[in-house]
């Protein structure tokens, strides 16, 4: 007998050899039904594979991550049996699934495919996944599989197995269809209801531009159409709600191909809305006991030859900046870090001084290849809201938690109520890729886990996705249409102190060396604000609005008191603007309901008598007359209700 680890705790035995479909059935019926993989330990296996020792099993379902991954795998070896059948002769690259489906690179040889194909390929794939074949699993030795594919004729698989040792190759086989693949898969291609092609695209093979270029076919599938319908739903509601659309719309930022691709400008609307951000994270950190600093764009190729980033990164950064000393080399900031730690350094330190917290609005320049650019998410000169804080070995917990309470006081502020804490660890079989001792890594990760269970954060750990210098924390937040960003991260450094060799006297007389915390609640000022736009679909939080009111006269005759609002509104730091047009009033409502003002107040005749607005809100409606008084406390009262929670 062999015991099996639920994630509830709970302990089962079963015989050696049981498989994940027999724990499911053991379970419930209904749980066996809708199962479609296992993780067993960390990781995820077929259902049908035996465990012949004791182990940690968690049944995966649509309803979790690593359950769609399966799913999305499957399908993707369904779209190529689909293509082999369409297509004879196509030969297959690669087909993984990614955050939102799957894709598969394909060299289709004469066969020319355009969005007039999608139709008859999700036919064809919904009739094969009719047939219900399983996906059957088969160890293979190198040679066999060398001249299974040299027979086929598919050059592009006998790339791939000359990296692969003999002895880890495995073949998948559903239907007619065999596949390079080490799984793992759902247990037949009945599951699969739903079925669309959404985008086709070329990659070169491997990514070398050297290389033929394949057809990348992009697609997505669901066990039930339903979801697919509401899923097209989402993808037109996210058009809408595109931050590069909005950001046009509402004037807050815009590219030049002469400033240069991946570098923002922020309109005064957007510079508006960004130096908010500031300002509220600015008094949010000085409550918090931060200092803030300000570096240089720029640094010494030495500085960063220390802190490792040049090792890790300079071939991602822009090229080294000459000066007329030929031997003196400077690269654009990439890193704020070390310079903060050059600033640690700048006197001796007391271990009755820490922490000390370093906080700066710092803009950082890495070079993103063209084709990964995309509006603010993916730009090449971006602002972290970084910090730093240099404490002892004692005060890591203690710091972190602080930090975490910052995060989730970021997030009530700004409306994202759906997250997950995703504690990013290294890669126990790949230790290579990090710098530093086994020791200070493994308490740098048991201070991430414990504080975030004392916090009671949902969390999910991931191996391998840790920084090269420390374990993190990676917030990963849920919008408006169910979409996930990674907002927010904080992570536990030992390596950089003693890279910098810095110090800190303890009680004991001795130096020390300090533990650095690096923390950036939004993380870039720019991806934050896409994010923002698109969860919010323009409509921002009252208290970050660029433009909180617009004050609509009816007539000429009431602009004097119109400005005379306007003034008494600015004294109370309340922003807006005047809409002094010659245009009918129903106009005025609807320009300014496109612009998605908050707050319209209208005035005329009875308003200037009383000193009084008609307030209207956005997307709602008349709220009735208020005093300018009544309505500045109004507004006033809704500001609090947010951000003093």
């Amino acid at each position: 007998m062999i015991n099996i680890t639920l994630p509830d705790g709970s302990v089962r035995q079963y015989d050696k050899g049981v498989t994940s479909l027999e724990i499911a059935q053991s379970i419930s019926e209904g749980l066996a039904r809708n199962v479609l993989a296992a993780k067993v330990n960390d990781t995820v296996w077929d259902l049908s594979r035996p465990i012949n020792e004791d182990a940690t099993v968690q049944l995966l379902t649509w309803n979790d991550d690593l359950g769609k991954n399966a799913f999305w795998h499957s399908s993707a070896h369904l779209l190529a049996e689909a293509l082999e059948e369409l297509y004879p002769g196509v030969k297959f690259g690669i087909g993984p699934p990614v955050e939102n489906g799957f894709y598969y690179d394909v060299d289709l040889g004469d066969y020319q495919f355009s969005q007039e194909d999608f139709a008859k390929v999700e036919q064809k794939m919904l009739e094969l996944a009719r047939n219900k074949s399983e996906f059957k699993r088969r160890d293979v030795s190198k040679d066999e599989a060398i001249e299974y594919f040299t027979k086929k004729g598919d050059e592009y698989k006998l790339d791939l197995i000359k990296d692969l040792a003999d002895g880890t190759i495995s073949f998948y086989e559903q239907g007619k269809f065999v596949d390079l693949c080490r799984g793992p898969h759902i247990p037949n291609t009945s599951f699969i209801k739903a079925a669309k092609i959404m985008n086709v695209a070329g990659a070169y093979w491997r990514g070398d531009e050297s290389k033929k270029q394949l057809t990348r076919i992009y697609g997505v599938t669901f066990p039930k159409q339903k979801e697919l319908t509401e899923y097209l739903e989402r993808l037109e509601e996210a058009k809408k709600r595109d931050h590069r659309k909005l950001g046009k719309e509402l004037e807050l930022f815009t590219f030049s191909e002469k400033v240069g691709m991946g570098l923002p400008l922020w309109l005064p609307k957007g510079t508006l809305l960004r130096e908010r951000l500031e300002q509220f994270m600015r008094k949010a950190q000085v409550k918090a006991g931060y200092q803030p600093v300000v570096t240089p764009h720029i640094g010494s190729k030495e500085l960063y030859v220390t802190s490792g980033h040049y090792e890790k990164y300079g071939a991602d950064s822009f090229q080294p900046i000459k000066t007329p000393n030929e031997n003196e080399e400077f690269f654009l900031k990439p890193m704020n870090c070390p310079h903060h730690c050059e600033i640690y350094k700048v006197r001796p330190r007391s271990y009755k001084e820490l922490p000390v917290r370093l906080a700066e609005f710092g803009t950082v320049y890495r070079y993103e290849q063209s084709g990964e650019l995309h509006g603010l998410t993916r730009v090449r000169g971006f602002t972290q809201d970084d910090a730093h804080i240099f404490c002892r070995p004692d005060q890591v917990k203690e710091e972190f938690m602080k930090v975490i309470d910052l995060v989730l006081y970021v997030f009530q502020a700004l409306g994202f109520e759906d997250y997950t804490a995703q504690i990013s660890l290294r890669d126990p079989e790949n230790k290579k890729k990090y710098i530093g001792a086994d020791e200070a890594w493994d308490k740098a990760e048991s201070a991430i886990i414990e504080a975030a269970a004392e916090k009671g954060l949902r969390t999910v750990t991931e191996l391998g996705e840790a920084a090269f210098y420390g374990p993190k924390l990676d917030f990963m937040v849920k919008d408006a249409l169910g979409r996930k960003w990674q907002l927010g991260t904080i992570q536990v450094d030992y390596q950089l102190p003693e890279r910098f060799q810095l110090e800190y006297i303890g009680a004991d007389n001795q130096k020390h060396r300090p533990v650095m915390i690096h923390r950036a609640p939004f993380g870039s000022l720019e991806r934050f604000v896409a994010v923002l736009i698109e969860h919010c679909g323009g409509n921002f939080p009252l208290w970050l609005s660029p433009e909180q009111f617009a004050i609509l006269p009816i007539s000429e005759k009431y602009h004097d008191f119109a400005q005379e609002v306007y003034d008494r509104l600015q004294q109370e730091d309340i922003r807006g603007f005047v809409d002094n047009r010659d245009e009918k009033i129903g106009r005025k409502i609807r320009d300014a309901e496109v612009r998605k003002v908050p707050y319209m107040l209208i005035v005329g005749e009875k308003e200037q008598e009383n000193k009084a607005v008609s307030v209207r809100k956005h997307g709602e409606g008349d709220l009735g007359t208020m005093s300018v008084d009544e309505y500045i406390g109004f507004f006033q009262g809704k500001i609090a209700e947010v951000l003093n929670k």
